[in-house]
């Protein structure tokens, strides 16, 4: 078993969260490992957060923390936008461009995804979560008016 201060990996789990994807969307990726996936990565001392994923409307990845060059944490995620809204590109861009904002708001409390509830003018998300980073699992929605948008599963936890 990995040794590392769990404080140590919290605070490195937000950091990368908030410098990734949340920050700059697909521009974050680097030279994926994977043909065909985006992969986003951020680096600290010995710690390394990699995020591959594939699809855009419909997406479907895998975080993984490591420290010391083993792997000590992961979370596997699916979702997207719904089928119906799959082909309208603007209305895409600008979904994922709320998820960004909201991802942004990652804390101690929640290091999972987004915070609980999060909202700007007509558009909400909601994160609902069981567990903690030992073992958990969740979902996050967006909506517009009432109206869901956006749907995504994920669970996870440390490695063992």
């Amino acid at each position: 078993m990995v040794e590392f201060e769990k404080g140590d990996f919290l605070a490195f789990l937000l950091e990368a969260k908030r410098h990734t994807y949340a920050a700059l969307g697909d521009a974050a990726s680097v030279r994926s490992l994977l043909p065909g996936s985006r992969q986003l990565e951020w680096r600290d001392r010995a710690w390394l957060y990699r995020d591959i994923y594939f699809g855009m409307a419909f997406f479907v990845g895998q975080e993984v923390v490591s420290w010391q060059a083993q792997p000590v944490w992961s979370m596997a995620y699916a979702g997207g936008v719904m089928e119906e809204l799959g082909g309208q590109a603007e209305k895409v861009a600008a979904i994922y461009a709320f998820l960004r904002r909201a991802l942004r708001q990652v804390s101690a409390e929640l290091p999972f995804r987004g915070p609980a509830c999060w909202e700007e003018q007509d558009w909400r998300y909601i994160n609902r979560v069981e567990g903690n980073l030992e073992v958990f699992q969740g979902e996050e929605e967006i909506t517009a008016a009432g109206v869901v948008l956006y749907r995504l599963r994920y669970c996870g936890g440390f490695l063992r």
